[in-house]
């Protein structure tokens, strides 16, 4: 079978390494998989040619209802979609792309929400279609590589400047990893987290990620600039990323929403501590005091992090309880047997 992918493919981000994850799994079970950016299309009728082209596609599949289901409406051929975690946490709450996304979900054979959570919201929001959502947690694996040089990176991003060569190691560095986009919030915490580095100047915050949105990019780089203590890096491939995260003291999450975000489960995995705003998406997946720690405000992740830094036994719990978690949940092979049978038994 012949399967067009769409997705928004922003280079190093979590939709672009889901979309090749899954492109991998439907590939593994024998079918072609074309994955293209859904911003290369205007219009649906686009994609409804592109489909008819030959050789023609059987079947297509879209992450986020919205940004890349839409184009699949005057298809000829079935598809599913994946919700992205926008489109039913943000998108719902405008009623023209509500509209749409409901159009999208009644002619998909099948959905894929990350969370009971998001399948909950999503039957709410929308049409109640429970036959035909399904809950796939995403598959995690993280790979580090010995080419990556933590002193370097640390330099590159601003750190070293006044920091004694023999005390870079003692700096206790919190990695915010997110692309540089309103709904990742990485403001949020910088006026508190630079208070509380002002009083103890080893705790720094790294923010490290792509730059989606280039006039929020702009308004970041000026505030990171004046802020004490926060350092914005150079986005870096998968496997730096891995290991910048593997050597940082915690990751750390401040989005106002999330599907289900890859960068926490990764930390899980890399057995780092995790410190996520407590909102519904990372609350499925931290449980608190358990798997990482959640917070609300800046100051009560300062709390938190505090804690993270006091007690060495909740650190090494939400350690080893995280990377369980993990394996036990979000296993590429479950995840790989999923896909395989919703695209084998609703695309054919």
């Amino acid at each position: 079978m012949r399967l067009l992918f769409l997705a928004c493919l922003t280079p190093k981000t979590g939709n672009h390494t889901t979309a090749e994850r899954i492109r991998s799994h439907i590939e593994s079970a024998g079918h072609t998989c074309e994955l293209r950016d859904a911003a290369e299309f205007q219009s649906p009728a686009q994609v409804a040619n592109l489909i008819s082209r030959y050789p023609a596609f059987d079947g297509a599949l879209a992450i986020h209802l919205f940004k890349a289901g839409r184009f699949l409406l005057d298809i000829r051929v079935p598809f599913g979609v994946i919700f992205g975690g926008t489109d039913i946490n943000e998108d719902v709450k405008v009623v023209q792309k509500r509209v749409v996304m409901e159009q999208v979900l009644l002619k998909a054979r099948f959905a894929v929400a990350f969370t009971e959570k998001l399948k909950e919201e999503a039957e709410l929001f929308l049409l109640p279609q429970r036959s035909k959502i399904f809950v796939q947690p995403q598959g995690i694996k993280t790979e580090v590589t010995d080419k990556f040089c933590w002193t370097e990176f640390l330099r590159s991003s601003g750190l070293c400047s006044g920091v004694r060569s023999d005390h870079v190691d003692e700096l206790r560095v919190f990695l915010l990893v997110c692309g540089l986009r309103r709904v990742k919030d990485p403001l949020f915490l910088l006026e508190v987290f630079s208070e509380w580095h002002c009083k103890n100047p080893l705790n720094v915050l790294v923010i490290i990620g792509p730059k989606m949105d280039p006039v929020f990019t702009v308004e970041v780089e000026a505030v990171v600039k004046r802020t004490a203590g926060v350092f914005l890096a150079q986005e870096r491939s998968q496997q730096e990323l891995h290991t910048a995260m593997k050597r940082c003291f915690a990751v750390v999450n401040s989005s106002v929403s999330e599907g289900m975000s890859a960068a926490i489960l990764e930390a899980m995995d890399l057995e780092v501590p995790v410190l996520a705003r407590d909102i519904p998406g990372n609350a499925a997946v931290v449980q608190h005091e358990f798997t990482g720690l959640l917070y609300s405000s800046p100051q009560e992740f300062v709390h938190q992090s505090q804690r993270l830094l006091s007690d060495h036994e909740l650190r090494e719990r939400v350690v080893r309880n995280g990377k369980l978690y993990v394996e036990e949940h979000h296993s590429l092979k479950q995840e790989r047997e999923t896909y395989k049978q919703l695209v084998d038994t609703a695309l054919t």
